[in-house]
């Protein structure tokens, strides 16, 4: 008699892959994460000034550059009012290939947000602390500070989300380091945010003088939505 092999697991179908050059994909420089879209955002500690210029965030390479008034031009990309409107959704899983920055100051993120809340930060770091990775669950008040040698300046790392509602998972590398077992609902979707910001000092330190600019990349940016994940709510149509 012959024995049937366990049957592999199917992997969730990829419902979004980021095309950062996309106009229907992505709106540059303006997010209403920042107050009245932007361009800045100081009451956060940032010293951002967003700006729309294909340089910026277009390739992937996110970037930042002095100002000669004291902020930075930077970039940033989002799916809110875009052409597509892509919203991430619970039960989602989010991967993604990061190259993180090196100088001091700055502040790189993948994280949602819709309607002043929402957040979910796939990372956030900082490279005055050199090996420490951010994940926050803003919906239900959890966080971890994952210390780990894979990450410094300049490296490369793989970042994997998912977005549970019962439990937020976070991957670095292949390996699970944080399931937060709080999740964001049932009903919970929202839009991507890809951005560099720039530290003003109050909790970490703002870049060095003679820094004039910084960067970091996204090299790859997927979305999958396993079966079973609803739909979910249809927005509202403008009056």
């Amino acid at each position: 008699m012959t024995e049937s092999l366990p049957a592999r697991p199917v992997a969730a179908p990829v419902v979004f892959t980021a095309d950062f050059t996309s106009p229907t994909q992505w709106v540059a420089g303006r997010s209403w994460a920042y107050p009245d879209g932007g361009p800045i955002n100081p009451r956060d500690d940032k010293l951002d000034h967003l700006v729309s210029d294909a340089a910026y965030s277009r390739s992937g390479v996110f970037r930042a550059r002095r100002r000669r008034d004291g902020r930075w031009n930077t970039g940033l990309l989002t799916t809110e009012g875009s052409q597509e409107g892509f919203t991430v959704r619970a039960g989602d899983v989010l991967e993604a290939r990061v190259r993180l920055p090196e100088a001091i100051g700055a502040w790189p993120a993948i994280w949602t947000w819709r309607d002043g809340d929402q957040e979910i930060d796939v990372f956030e770091y900082h490279p005055d602390n050199p090996d420490l990775l951010e994940f926050t669950n803003h919906v239900r008040g959890t966080n971890l500070y994952h210390h780990d040698e894979a990450v410094r300046p300049g490296a490369w790392v793989d970042l994997r989300t998912e977005f549970g509602a019962r439990s937020v998972r976070w991957w670095l590398n292949g390996r699970q380091v944080f399931a937060d077992g709080r999740g964001v609902g049932r009903s919970w979707h929202a839009y991507l945010i890809v951005n560099l910001s720039v530290c003003a000092g109050r909790y970490h330190p703002p870049p060095q003088p003679r820094t004039t600019e910084m960067s970091y990349e996204v090299s790859r940016l997927t979305v999958r939505r396993p079966a079973t994940v609803a739909a979910a709510p249809a927005e509202p149509e403008p009056a």
